[in-house]
């Protein structure tokens, strides 16, 4: 099955359905996007997005719309546990959340909602999710799409996040996530910050499970990524044993919005590449 050809000019209408699903032992928010006769259940392949450490559905913003449009495929866009309008966090900080999440929820997710050839396209903590799910699972996934992906910890990184710790505690950064966290974005922040920069997180890496990806992966990266250096796009690109891609972009760590157009363009060709049986 051959992923269709669609003309940007003319795409086609959508069908969007928000709902909630229990996954991971959690509410989530998910939603999704349907082109015309189109399913997310059966063996056809369905784009599923995997949202950054601080992110949600509504931070994607059209992006998944623009995706499903280009290539005609189906897409699920979810709320991870403690983010957007799923269910807050109520535990501490979760050293393992990376592979729980790879391991764990996601499995049940894509069982819940009945998909069965995923596409993963994942950003920054979801790319990173991606690769996991697709090392422990190398027989599910379609192909993986990696944007600014993390697959070790590197100085740059933690500069990075102790920058946007300062900013959520001395700016605007706080007011701008609770509008899409609403009252859980305090423990959603510290989730995430405190685990990244305490001590026995600088060691944490997955180079070592790369070797077991066999399908077919694109990586995606800023060339000015705040958060991360090629470093992390090359040793993906020497690591994983499938096919694999690499698109470096001149914009920083979200190349999805700061370069669209071309994020898209990228992404869309590496999956009309793809010999679908």
């Amino acid at each position: 099955m051959a992923i269709p050809e669609r003309s940007a000019a003319h795409p086609p209408p959508c069908a969007e359905l928000s709902f909630g699903i229990q996954a991971g032992g959690a509410h989530l928010q998910a939603k999704t996007i349907l082109p015309p006769g189109t399913s997310l259940t059966g063996p056809g392949p369905t784009l599923v997005f995997l949202h950054e450490g601080l992110g949600s559905i509504t931070q994607w913003r059209g992006f998944p719309l623009a995706m499903a449009r280009a290539t005609g495929l189906p897409a699920l866009v979810y709320d991870r546990h403690g983010h957007g309008r799923s269910a807050p966090r109520t535990g501490p900080p979760d050293p393992g959340y990376l592979a729980r999440e790879a391991c764990e929820c996601l499995p049940e997710v894509l069982a819940t909602v009945g998909i069965e050839t995923p596409i993963l396209v994942g950003h920054s903590d979801g790319a990173t999710i991606a690769l996991l799910y697709a090392a422990r699972f190398p027989h599910s996934p379609l192909a993986v799409v990696a944007e600014a992906g993390h697959v070790f910890v590197e100085a740059l990184t933690l500069q990075g996040i102790w920058r946007t710790l300062r900013a959520y505690e001395t700016t605007g950064l706080r007011d701008q996530l609770a509008r899409h966290h609403g009252a859980a974005v305090d423990a959603m922040f510290r989730a995430w910050c405190e685990v990244w920069l305490s001590p026995p997180f600088r060691d944490w890496n997955i180079l070592d499970q790369l070797p077991a990806i066999q399908c077919p992966v694109l990586v995606v990266q800023g060339e000015a990524d705040p958060y991360g250096t090629l470093d992390q796009v090359q040793a993906i690109l020497t690591g994983v044993s499938g096919p694999v891609h690499g698109l470096v972009l001149p914009c920083g760590h979200v190349p999805h919005l700061e370069a669209e157009a071309d994020t898209l363009d990228g992404i869309t060709r590496f999956l009309h590449s793809l010999d679908v049986a």
